[in-house]
């Protein structure tokens, strides 16, 4: 049987990493967007570890609503992306300073 603490420290591991690669590389969009993702499921894998070792399936059905949301977070993110793209040429985030059209 796994424990708990395997859970979540498999969970701090996970988030660190994203926390990690948004302070290594703050330039590329992409990466930033998936760092952020890799935060979410972490705290995903802990509100499942603790639905399962309660005995309460609440924790379960909420990251079933948490990964909806992040899908349409992803997908308006890479829409967001690719207009980027298109217009500056580039997904430096150092190159994307001005927010006027």
């Amino acid at each position: 049987m796994i424990a708990l603490s395997d859970f979540l420290i498999l969970g701090a591991i996970m988030f660190c990493l994203g926390v990690a690669g948004i302070y290594i590389n703050r330039k590329n969009l992409i990466i930033l967007m998936m760092s952020l993702e890799l935060m979410l499921l972490a705290v995903n894998i802990n509100f499942v570890a603790f639905s399962h070792y309660l005995g309460d399936v609440a924790g379960q059905i909420f990251v079933f609503f948490i990964l909806t949301v992040a899908a349409a977070e992803a997908a308006i993110g890479l829409a967001i992306l690719v207009v980027l793209f298109r217009n500056r040429q580039t997904i430096n985030v150092g190159e994307l300073d001005s927010l006027k059209g």
